[in-house]
C-alpha cells in the first residue's frame, strides 16, 4: 500500500538491524529495515560487499538475501513478513528490536539509518562516491583548493565513475525532482551545450547564502557584427513554479560547477 504523506510530512516508524553470524564468527550488521505501522510497508537496505567478509561457498546464500526479501514482503505484506522474521530468525541470520525512529522521506531516513548501523567497504568509484559540501565542490572541481571529502557514500544501482560526488541540496526551489535536503548525485566538468539541463551553479558575486544554486540553465545568445556569438541574457530556472528563475547579468560572475544526475535519497 503506498504511503499517503507529502514529502515533507514527519512519522513515527520502526528501525531494526539485520546481523549475519557465520559459525566460528562475530555477528556482523548486513541491513537495516524501516517498517511504517499505518501503512505495513516494511523497507530493506542491505549492504553489497558479501565478498569482503563472506567465504565463496556462502555466497550464494548471502547474495539472494535481498531479492528473497523483497519477494516474501509483496507475498506477505510488510508487517506479516516483519513479525515471521522475528519469531523465525535463526542462529546465523539476527534481527535486532525495533526501535521507533522520526521518519520523513522513507529513503532519506533508510540511507540514514544505513550510514549509521553498517560499515561496508569503501571501493572508490566502484561502490561509493565522495560526499562534499556545495562550496567545497566548486572549490574542488574548479581547481581552486584540493579539498578532502567529507566521505564516501555508497551508491546502488548505478555505473560510477571520477568526477561524480555526492553533495546535498536544500531548499524547495526543485520539487518535485529533488527533494528539500536530498542527497544528490552531481557529475563535475560540464561539457557541450548547458541548454536546458540541470547544473549546480556558483555565483562568485552573490552572498555567501545565495552563492550555490542548483537550477535549469537557459541562455539565449546574439551574434556580434564580427561573427562572434555572445550570451545575451541566461536565465537559472527552478522547477517549482512558486519560484522565480534568476535572471543573470553581466555583472554576475557565473560557474557551471557540475550537472546533477539524479537524486540519491
Amino acid at each position: 500500500m503506498p504511503s499517503t504523506k507529502s514529502p515533507t510530512q514527519l512519522a513515527f516508524a520502526e528501525a531494526l538491524r539485520l546481523d549475519l553470524a557465520l559459525p566460528g564468527e562475530r555477528p556482523v550488521p548486513i541491513a537495516v529495515a524501516l517498517h511504517e505501522p499505518e501503512t505495513g510497508e516494511l523497507h530493506f537496505r542491505f549492504r553489497q560487499d558479501w565478498d569482503s567478509f563472506v567465504p565463496e561457498e556462502d555466497l550464494d546464500f548471502v547474495t539472494a538475501l535481498e531479492a528473497d526479501f523483497a519477494a516474501k514482503v509483496r507475498e506477505m505484506g510488510g508487517t506479516a513478513w516483519l513479525e515471521w522474521l522475528e519469531e523465525h530468525c535463526s542462529h546465523m541470520l539476527r534481527i535486532s528490536d525495533r526501535e521507533r525512529v522520526l521518519m520523513g522521506r522513507p529513503e532519506q531516513t533508510l540511507g540514514r539509518l544505513y550510514r549509521e548501523q553498517v560499515t561496508s567497504e569503501v571501493r572508490e568509484y566502484r561502490t561509493h562516491l565522495p560526499l562534499y559540501g556545495l562550496r567545497a565542490a566548486a572549490g574542488h572541481f574548479s581547481g581552486q583548493q584540493t579539498v578532502e571529502p567529507e566521505g564516501w557514500i555508497e551508491v546502488r544501482g548505478h555505473r560510477l565513475k571520477p568526477g561524480q560526488f555526492v553533495a546535498t541540496v536544500v531548499g524547495e526551489s526543485m520539487l518535485p525532482l529533488i527533494p528539500d535536503g536530498s542527497l544528490c548525485v552531481f557529475e563535475a566538468n560540464v561539457t557541450g551545450s548547458r541548454q536546458g539541463r540541470l547544473v549546480l551553479v556558483e555565483n562568485r558575486s552573490a552572498g555567501a547564502g545565495e552563492r550555490y544554486t542548483v537550477k535549469r540553465y537557459r541562455s539565449e545568445k546574439a551574434q556580434s557584427s564580427e561573427g562572434d556569438w555572445r550570451h545575451e541574457r541566461i536565465l537559472l530556472e527552478p522547477l517549482n513554479p512558486e519560484f522565480a528563475a534568476w535572471e543573470l547579468t553581466a555583472d554576475d560572475d557565473l560557474a557551471v560547477v557540475a550537472e546533477f544526475q539524479y537524486v540519491l535519497e
